[in-house]
């Protein structure tokens, strides 16, 4: 539950692309224009909204404030549902208040450029592996939207749809759909703000701390020696490495390696922990964990083979004595392929992977 949240923040934010367009320029503009003007407005607006995510036959509604100020970040998510759990980000700090199990988690990690660069965007490339299209205009929430397609060109990824009002090219609706066109999480607003400033008492949690528990979750002293041993052999086309680092999780003694592997778009994490029988760590999924990201969600329960998450997989398996475990918005095909070739190399090592055959 804590990965998906923790993924949820980072989807929230996604689906949140704020820009004060003029509608001349939203007219003129082809797709990837729209989708690169909601890029640069991820950096620099302000906001607080209400939406209803929707992912695996549930319903959620959240409330999400995210606010720049200074060139820092601050963002908090809150369930305004059930357990009341909120997650506040602050730059390189995410605190997790989980009420219904006492706990309080904090995650630190090293800085490895803006906050935002962690979000799922449409980086260069993209095209290669991606058909980007706009669609017939409709109508949303009383609102003329510009909808835009983003259709994968083969089973390794999952497609988006978007749907953008007109006059802002604010999303006020997006989609994660696979192959069949099945819709497997989509995000809708019932509300949003766009303020000039955000008050600090809005980015505090309404959640009391008294008698919780509290886990801190740092970068790890030793990342430079962990970082060396692990990499895919092969991957997906597209994915490449975009983060290795590690981190120590929990109590362990021993720093997990994580890496990231992207395509512009779609992202997914591996965890590789010593040792068997421990709780592997399940990443915030493909839009979590990027070139900037080197964060790890919360431990979950041991897994073994191929569990769905969220509206992602994962998948589990033993390289050389060390847990591995791969976890991404993307098809189950895709966390399978990228854990199996993680193989053990020697320190300095750095690995070209291989294309598997089209």
């Amino acid at each position: 539950m804590r990965g998906r949240a923790a993924r949820l923040l980072h989807a929230a934010a996604a689906g949140c692309a704020l820009a004060a367009v003029p509608l001349a320029w939203c007219a003129a503009a082809d797709p990837r224009q729209w989708l690169e003007k909601m890029s640069h407005a991820l950096a620099t607006r302000n906001y607080d909204g209400t939406f209803f995510h929707v992912s695996d036959g549930r319903v959620e509604m959240m409330r999400i404030v995210h606010r720049v100020k200074g060139g820092r970040v601050i963002e908090r998510l809150q369930s305004l549902e059930g357990s009341g759990r909120e997650f506040i980000r602050n730059d390189d700090q995410l605190t997790c208040y989980l009420p219904d199990e006492h706990t309080v988690l904090v995650e630190l990690r090293q800085k490895r450029g803006p906050f935002l660069s962690s979000l799922p965007k449409f980086g260069s490339g993209v095209e290669r592996f991606y058909r980007i299209e706009s669609l017939p205009d409709a109508r949303l929430l009383g609102k003329l939207v510009h909808v835009i397609a983003v259709n994968p060109t083969d089973r390794y990824r999952f497609g988006y749809r978007l749907w953008l009002d007109r006059r802002t090219a604010m999303p006020l609706k997006t989609q994660l759909y696979d192959s069949q066109g099945r819709v497997l999480e989509q995000i809708i607003f019932a509300q949003l703000k766009m303020p000039k400033t955000i008050p600090a008492s809005d980015l505090e949690p309404a959640v009391s701390t008294a008698g919780m528990r509290w886990i801190v979750q740092s970068p790890s002293a030793n990342a430079s020696a962990a970082v060396s041993a692990f990499r895919a052999s092969e991957l997906p086309p597209g994915f490449r490495l975009t983060v290795a680092a590690a981190q120590t999780l929990g109590g362990a003694k021993r720093p997990a390696e994580h890496l990231v592997y992207s395509d512009g778009l779609a992202t997914v994490s591996v965890f590789v922990e010593p040792g068997r029988g421990r709780k592997p760590a399940l990443a915030a999924a493909a839009g979590a964990a990027s070139a900037g990201s080197a964060a790890a969600a919360a431990p979950a329960p041991t897994l073994r083979g191929l569990a769905h998450i969220g509206s992602g997989f994962a998948f589990s398996t033993m390289v050389a004595g060390h847990q591995v475990t791969a976890v991404g918005e993307v098809p189950a095909e895709t966390v399978e392929f990228i854990a199996h070739s993680v193989k053990s190399f020697g320190a300095g090592v750095r690995p070209q992977p291989r294309l598997p055959p089209p």
